[in-house]
């Protein structure tokens, strides 16, 4: 079984049941920093080609990609705002938060370590 750290603002992080091999921290690492330049694609591909090699880079590539998916969900909800001025501050805020988690996210992957976004809506499992 996991051992699952407490939730936190930063997310959790878990220990997988093997230790992950040096490319697969390295595809993990860039299943999340990827998405600071190509969004949703990076964690899609890397998600489809590698879902039946490796269970931990399939994990991080499709929690990355659930992240991705509520950002652009979260930025729809803060472009309507904007007419109501406090869109533009939610806005800006959630791309500090999100360039944050990501790094977050980053570090657990080249630990070795499974990790939990925060107000992550899970669509994809």
């Amino acid at each position: 079984m996991m051992s699952q750290q407490p939730n936190s603002f930063l997310g959790s992080e878990e220990q997988p049941l093997y230790t992950p091999t040096s490319d697969e921290r390295t595809m993990a690492i860039l299943s999340h920093v990827l998405c600071l330049v190509v969004a949703f694609w990076a964690p899609l591909v890397i998600y489809l080609v590698k879902k039946d090699d490796s269970k931990f880079v399939a994990e991080h590539a499709k929690e990355s990609l659930n992240f991705q998916i509520s950002l652009i969900i979260y930025a729809i909800i803060c472009c309507i705002l904007i007419f109501v001025i406090i869109g533009i501050f939610l806005l800006w805020a959630l791309s500090i938060v999100a360039i944050i988690l990501i790094i977050v996210a980053t570090i657990r992957a080249s630990e070795g370590k499974l990790y939990r976004y925060p107000f992550c809506i899970r669509l994809i499992r």
